[in-house]
């Protein structure tokens, strides 16, 4: 009897130590635990279409001023290149000889050249006393290929970055019918909406949106670009799987996954080459403000 109680008190004592150990149920075996990865799921996010322009500034309007008659000698100039002038405002004052004639500003805008000097003559035919950028307006005049020129239509937003004025919004106003037989490139004029001075023939790019996509999308670091492709590591039954993805537009740090990854599934953050298939790994899910 004494024997049979040590036995079975033995069993019991080892059954209760093998039940206190965490991870472990009835007919279960003990795995090594793997690496800590960070992961987060893959969700969905809307990407732009966007086609880029490189251009010049050039005026919208610009107006040529000049007097009505001939045999005319200026005797008084009142405004300079870059002036901003109102629309009827006097520019100068000619003189033929016993009468003075006004020449005024047609249209309100910014004087982007000056020819008149006092004593010089002016006429009908001649040189233009001064040229008006008309309501201070302005174009971004580009090419671009013909691939991008079906993307376009008039009044599609853009984002414009000029050099030496910065950042201003613009929106599509024609689009070539047509392309360059030679260089396959098609001209876009982009309208120009801002109050600032802008200078002409001053390099711009801009940014037109043509619509957008919204699909599954992951962090740019959670792609891998390997021998196989592209790839990207997906955490299932806490084991790596690498998965083959066709992956689209970029936008914001996010790349769209258009065959591959399904929403919802479960990625590598940040996918790296020491991660091998069936890896096992220990998932931490990123928070919002490390995603």
């Amino acid at each position: 009897m004494n024997l049979r109680l040590a036995g079975s008190s033995a069993l019991i004592a080892a059954a209760l130590l093998l039940a206190s150990r965490p991870g472990f149920a009835a007919g279960e075996t003990e795995t090594p635990k793997g690496a800590a990865v960070t992961v987060l799921k893959a969700s969905k996010f809307c990407f732009s279409n966007i086609v880029e322009v490189s251009g010049i500034v050039l005026p919208r309007d610009e107006q040529q001023v000049r007097p009505d008659r001939f045999g005319l000698k200026v005797a008084e100039v009142l405004v300079d290149a870059g002036d901003t002038v109102t629309a009827g405002q006097v520019l100068a004052r000619l003189t033929d000889g016993t009468n003075t004639i006004n020449v005024a500003a047609p249209v309100a805008g910014v004087i982007s050249a000056s020819s008149a000097t006092v004593g010089a003559t002016a006429s009908a035919k001649g040189e233009a006393l001064f040229s008006i950028i008309a309501k201070s307006e302005y174009d971004l005049v580009g090419m671009v290929p013909t691939r991008d020129l079906a993307k376009l239509l008039a009044n599609q937003t853009a984002r414009i970055k000029i050099i030496g004025a910065g950042d201003v919004d613009g929106k599509v106003r024609r689009v070539a019918p047509t392309v360059e037989p030679n260089s396959q490139l098609g001209q876009v004029i982009v309208g120009i909406a801002t109050n600032r001075r802008l200078l002409v023939n001053s390099s711009g790019r801009a940014q037109i949106k043509t619509g957008q996509s919204c699909g599954v999308s992951v962090p740019l670091t959670a792609i891998l670009y390997s021998t196989a492709g592209t790839v990207v590591q997906v955490v299932r039954r806490d084991r790596i799987e690498t998965r083959r993805v066709e992956t689209g537009l970029m936008s914001a740090g996010q790349v769209e996954i258009r065959e591959g990854i399904q929403e919802g599934e479960i990625v590598v953050a940040r996918a790296g080459a020491l991660l091998r298939e069936g890896d096992p790994v220990r998932p931490v899910t990123a928070s919002a403000d490390g995603k």
